[in-house]
């Protein structure tokens, strides 16, 4: 039943989806609150997943299988890293989180990778699950590149939002201690990052199998 109805509606939830993906994208880029532009973040990265599910592909299913794995550890290791910084700010604001490469210089590197993570830069888990999405999606209907475009543009922008505003510009006048990163607090975002960078080789071998499996099927129509 469900199946039909998909069938039949589907382009309904995939428009749904991809509009809401964008207009998340860009409350992202007004946020001053750390945790509230991660959490948005997760909701438009959803918004492409939930797209990509519809279409009802095996790339589909398997881009948002990964793409769900891949934002459960990097959406994860920001809020952790949030988290780092309220504990020593006591605020999520960024008007006060900012300058951070001053205060906390080693913990700047773990923004930067998990960041970058975020928005599917290579060689993270991110990437290739977005590749998926974007393939399912565009040979299921290729108007969906208008909103595939905005949706990867603003994901970029938004992360370099959170990046660069968190990292640089002047430190905030009211901090006057230096308080470096726990060791348990770098083990925490390696093991967030390193199943996002790890993983990957697993999935290249399969996405290999995939597109050997996908020529051979075609091959045997031509036959």
């Amino acid at each position: 039943f469900l199946q039909l109805m998909n069938l039949k509606y589907s382009f309904v939830w995939i428009s749904i989806s991809l509009v809401g993906g964008v207009l998340v994208s860009l409350m992202c880029l007004r946020q001053t609150d750390l945790k509230a532009l991660i959490a948005y973040s997760s909701v438009a990265h959803m918004g492409i997943v939930l797209a990509g599910l519809l279409t009802m592909t095996y790339w589909g299913l398997c881009g948002s299988y990964t793409l769900m794995i891949a934002h459960g550890l990097c959406s994860s290791g920001l809020f952790c890293l949030a988290n780092v910084s309220y504990e020593r700010l006591g605020s999520r604001s960024m008007l006060i989180n900012k300058g951070l490469l001053n205060f906390m210089p080693a913990m700047t590197l773990w923004w930067f990778l998990l960041s970058s993570a975020n928005m599917a830069a290579p060689p993270t888990l991110n990437l290739l699950g977005e590749i998926s999405l974007l393939n399912s999606i565009v040979s299921w209907s290729w108007i969906s590149m208008i909103m595939l475009s905005f949706l990867s543009f603003f994901s970029a922008a938004y992360t370099l939002y959170l990046y660069s505003f968190s990292q640089h510009g002047k430190l905030f006048s009211g901090v006057y201690s230096f308080s470096s990163g726990k060791i348990r607090e770098y083990l925490l975002m390696l093991l967030h990052w390193l199943p996002l960078n790890l993983l990957i080789l697993k999935s290249e071998s399969c996405i290999l199998w995939l597109y050997l499996n996908s020529l051979k099927k075609n091959t045997n129509l031509w036959c």
